[in-house]
């Protein structure tokens, strides 16, 4: 993508698709587009020909995904971060989507979730945003009691700021990392699962 923000992080979600499929060399370009040009490296026009690939599909790499179910087992479960990373007008039930207040029927987060906001993963740089070193994002995560350690489940709207991040973590040395890749999209639009509202502390009370 042009930057590691313009986006939604959408080239991360494609390192996220490959590696769920097993792809053994996926890479992401860090920085994107802009950080290539600031090198001054070559650009071109042509529209590229693909060659014909394949490679052998790895059925275990399909465990960095979880699917409604497995994320409601998880509330309330000690030994599994749920980790909300979408903007915080959306965290705290201000908005449903980053495409409007009321795209969904329903505003919230997932009951349990921690929010570490994915820009929190990046620093302004004079090319564009970049990730932080291994030992700022792991600074970042233990603010909401993630260790390298940890089970973390990511959700965001619909998974392409949560791929952003998974890469962010997974790179940082956060070994268990997986992610809901339905999100808010498809969680706010069952009725029979449940959602937390407001500010933390105030859902809390209300409880």
């Amino acid at each position: 993508e042009q930057s590691m923000n313009s986006g939604f992080g959408q080239s991360c979600r494609g390192y996220y698709i490959l590696a769920f499929l097993g792809y053994p060399s996926a890479k992401v370009l860090h920085g994107g587009l802009d950080a290539w040009k600031a090198d001054g490296l070559p650009l071109s026009t042509e529209t590229p020909s693909p060659t014909t690939g394949g490679f052998v599909i790895d059925p275990t790499a399909g465990d960095i995904l979880i699917d409604a179910r497995q994320m409601l087992e998880a509330v309330g479960d000690p030994k599994i971060v749920l980790l909300d990373v979408r903007d915080v007008d959306e965290w705290i039930g201000d908005s449903s989507s980053p495409y409007g207040k009321d795209f969904c029927p329903r505003k919230g987060r997932i009951p349990g979730a921690v929010w570490l906001e994915w820009y929190r993963m990046m620093k302004p740089t004079t090319d564009g945003p970049r990730f932080k070193s291994k030992d700022e994002i792991l600074a970042e995560c233990a603010t909401v009691g993630i260790t390298p350690a940890s089970t973390v489940y990511l959700y965001c709207f619909k998974g392409a700021r949560a791929s952003n991040t998974f890469v962010a973590l997974k790179n940082a040395g956060v070994k268990d990392v997986r992610m809901y890749f339905g999100s808010w999209n498809e969680w706010s639009r069952d009725p029979s699962l449940p959602i937390e509202e407001g500010l933390p502390l105030a859902a809390a009370k209300a409880a």
